[in-house]
């Protein structure tokens, strides 16, 4: 089995589902126009209905060289933000989107940073807690807050504390960073950013569809969770980047479930052929029951018998390495030539 892994880091969207289910949350399969996983809603709480991206962050009235001015989020609240933060607190599983945009963030959910790509860009970020610790976040007197869920009652107690917006982590890459240039009056800035991931991931496919690899092929994700559970990929993390223009197809199980929206998918281990690709990306989980798991499946005889895996067309991330965030998306880039071209 191939091994594609950075040494010193360790998501993509499922992640978050998986290791917040560990600490006493659970499995959400959530597509883009999902609520974000890491939503700790009872039942009864009342859920703020989401706008659409393209309506985010229309209204800036603020006059100019005013300190602040109104900024329309996620779920349509019209927030006055300043102009120039200084001091931001991001909630969410998308923290390396605000550091391509040079936005180093005081305080972050350290569960989604532990063994990232960007881990080391973080530093000197204190931990906001899962769920969300108001207290802790007062101490680091924040002048912003974005916050990646659409649960009111939680927004209504977080907003107190600072100028707070919602966050659609669940968004398309593009919408995610717009939306961020926009609050952060670095529209220019994403923009570029933008320009430079999509002709990286132009060249890149050049670069492996010239090396015989990609074109007409089909490619699976596949990631374990504690109880010996299997999920199959769609619109999230690795999956995101393997299925873009000039990449691999995906199978027609997997196919159905981006149709539908869906951010990934369990399944039995009986299904494995049905959804395994010509290539086959297995994403080492965190848990050590997952991992032993997963160390199970690649000895059995189901595993044995897939075509990818006969064929040695095997390659392993992280699962915490390959997430959707802007950094780790332009990591994946950079990685996937060394996995797939021998």
């Amino acid at each position: 089995m191939k091994e594609a892994r950075k040494p010193a880091a360790l998501l993509i969207l499922l992640i978050t589902a998986l290791m917040l289910a560990a600490c006493g949350g659970e499995v959400k399969n959530s597509g883009t126009d999902s609520k974000p996983v890491n939503s700790t809603d009872n039942a009864g709480q009342k859920q703020e209905e989401p706008v659409k991206e393209e309506q985010l962050a229309q209204e800036e009235t603020a006059p100019e060289n005013s300190a602040t001015r109104l900024f329309k989020d996620w779920t349509g609240h019209e927030v006055e933000v300043p102009t120039n933060p200084q001091r931001v607190i991001y909630h969410g599983e998308t923290t390396g989107d605000l550091l391509a945009l040079g936005v180093v963030p005081v305080g972050v959910m350290k569960l989604n940073i532990s063994g990232s790509v960007f881990e080391k860009q973080l530093n000197g970020a204190e931990d906001i807690g899962f769920p969300f610790n108001v207290e802790k976040a007062m101490t680091l007197d924040p002048d912003l807050i974005i916050f990646s869920n659409a649960d009111a009652a939680q927004y209504e107690q977080i907003s107190k504390v600072a100028p707070t917006v919602t966050f659609n982590t669940f968004a398309s890459l593009e919408d995610r960073m717009h939306t961020l240039g926009k609050l952060f009056d670095k529209q220019q800035e994403a923009q570029q950013w933008l320009d430079n991931y999509n002709n990286k991931a132009k060249d890149m496919w050049a670069q492996l569809n010239e090396a015989g690899v990609g074109e007409g092929e089909t490619a699976s994700v596949f990631t374990l969770y504690p109880g010996n559970r299997i999920f199959a990929m769609a619109n999230t993390g690795l999956s995101q980047v393997l299925y873009d223009e000039g990449g691999f197809k995906p199978t027609p199980p997997i196919q159905k479930a981006l149709d539908e929206g869906q951010g990934f998918i369990e399944i039995s281990a009986e299904l494995l052929a049905e959804f395994a690709g010509d290539r086959v990306f297995l994403l080492t989980p965190v848990d050590p029951e997952a991992i032993k798991d997963t160390n199970e499946l690649v000895k059995s005889n189901t595993w044995l018998s897939l075509p990818a895996v006969k064929n040695e067309q095997v390659y392993t991330f992280h699962i915490l390495e390959a997430y959707s965030d802007a950094i780790s998306r332009e990591w994946i880039l950079n990685e996937l030539p060394k996995a797939l071209i021998p």
